[in-house]
């Protein structure tokens, strides 16, 4: 016991403080909220926003939706944090100095229609939409921003144009009847707007014949083909071939967001967009690829390596906090060694102990030999026969100390050898 107290308990002790000590390190569990930014009601982002928010809150995790006009203003309100991330339009304007968002994943394909008043013509370049009515998109919007650079581009503005700001909605019932000539869009392809446009005979949808020319000058765009009677077989709709240009919608997260709710959204957004469309490949999307606001060290990290083992064999936030505690590992670590140094000579002690313990009574014995009268040397033998009972029933042993058991016992004959030849004198 004594040993214990002097060996182990000061190993014990210090593992105690390493402990406490890097648990101050190790971060809380997040709060299991996240608050996402997304544009109108009737947008795809709020669509997509509520798919997301049915799969995290399967993970006990409270999702708000905010919505709002579109790209820039869910910058403001990352940047305002109102929102732990938002929704935006890849190649939207923002400040590169700015480093207190950063891009989460590129999660799918948003094609720019252009749509103009059919009047027995064909327009094939934007130029021509010159002193024309344009509605280019609500003011803070991604499509708004895009397409100006669109139209400044062909020298068309406010100056030689009428440029408005109607949202979706209002733009295309504008040009429906005949308010306005033209209209810019960024949406799905499964928009209710886009196919009613479409299979209007009195509007035409704009190809653009120089598509491959934008996607050169501006990295965050891509040149589609909308092929013939792509989106309706029956109806023929788009009735041609159509060269559009689209970006990309991304999702994009404020500064000092968790890692861990990072990652957990990361699941979801794979979960929902993996899956193939009328644009994108299986598994193309998401992806970090050409987007202009700098990727997050955590989405990185995701996109190259996946999922954690960790993450792969439990459920997410046991694989979370497992992730977290790890630290703790570094004094356990360090003391491993000593630890079990010191195992070993303690449960061998143990183990011998059981034996060495009746050595103190049987030295006595032979100690008083030489001077202790017939009577008491015939008690004596009388106690070494008892012990030898008590030994055989008290002291049980591994095999591997059973050479110390015999020698005990034969130490036993040697005091009763001694006490016989006493006997005979």
């Amino acid at each position: 016991m004594k040993k214990f107290i002097t060996v182990f308990l000061p190993i014990i002790a210090t593992i105690i403080f390493a402990f406490y000590f890097t648990s101050q390190f190790i971060q809380p569990s997040p709060k299991k909220e996240i608050t996402i930014a997304t544009g109108s009601k009737d947008g795809n982002y709020y669509k997509t926003a509520l798919e997301y928010k049915k799969l995290l809150e399967k993970e006990k995790v409270k999702v708000n939706i905010i919505t709002s006009a579109g790209s820039i203003e869910n910058i403001e309100l990352l940047k305002e944090k109102k929102a732990d991330i938002a929704f935006i339009q890849n190649g939207t304007t923002f400040d590169s100095n700015n480093k207190s968002i950063k891009s989460l994943a590129s999660i799918y394909y948003e094609p720019l229609w252009v749509f103009y008043k059919n009047e027995g013509f064909t327009i094939d370049y934007i130029i021509q939409l010159i002193s024309k009515k344009i509605s280019i998109g609500n003011i803070g919007s991604g499509t708004r921003d895009l397409a100006n650079k669109i139209l400044t581009d062909n020298g068309i503005d406010s100056n030689n144009s009428q440029i408005l700001d109607l949202n979706n909605k209002k733009a295309s019932e504008a040009l429906e009847k005949g308010d306005i000539d033209a209209l810019f869009i960024v949406s799905s392809h499964n928009s209710p707007i886009i196919n009613k446009l479409l299979a209007n005979p009195k509007i035409n949808l704009f190809s653009f014949k120089r598509a491959r020319a934008y996607s050169r000058k501006y990295t965050f765009l891509e040149a589609l083909t909308l092929y013939e009677g792509t989106l309706d077989l029956y109806k023929n709709l788009p009735d041609e071939n159509i060269n559009i240009l689209s970006t990309t919608a991304n999702l994009v997260v404020r500064e000092n967001f968790s890692n861990e709710l990072k990652r957990l959204v990361l699941k979801k957004v794979v979960e929902v967009h993996s899956k193939k469309d009328l644009f994108a490949k299986t598994n193309q999307f998401p992806n970090s690829h050409n987007m202009k606001i700098e990727l997050d060290e955590e989405a990185d990290k995701y996109f190259k390596y996946g999922d954690t083992w960790l993450e792969k064999i439990f459920p997410y936030w046991i694989a979370s906090n497992i992730d977290r505690l790890k630290i703790l590992l570094i004094p356990l670590l360090t003391l491993l060694f000593p630890l079990f140094k010191g195992v070993f000579p303690l449960y061998n002690w143990t183990m011998r102990s059981k034996i060495y313990r009746w050595y103190e009574e049987i030295r006595e014995i032979d100690n008083e030999i030489d001077k202790a009268s017939k009577t008491t040397l015939n008690d004596y033998k009388k106690r070494i026969n008892t012990l030898r009972e008590e030994i055989s029933k008290e002291t049980k042993v591994p095999l591997a100390f059973m050479g110390e058991y015999y020698n005990l016992q034969l130490h036993l004959d040697h005091i009763e050898s001694k006490i016989d030849k006493r006997l005979l004198n």
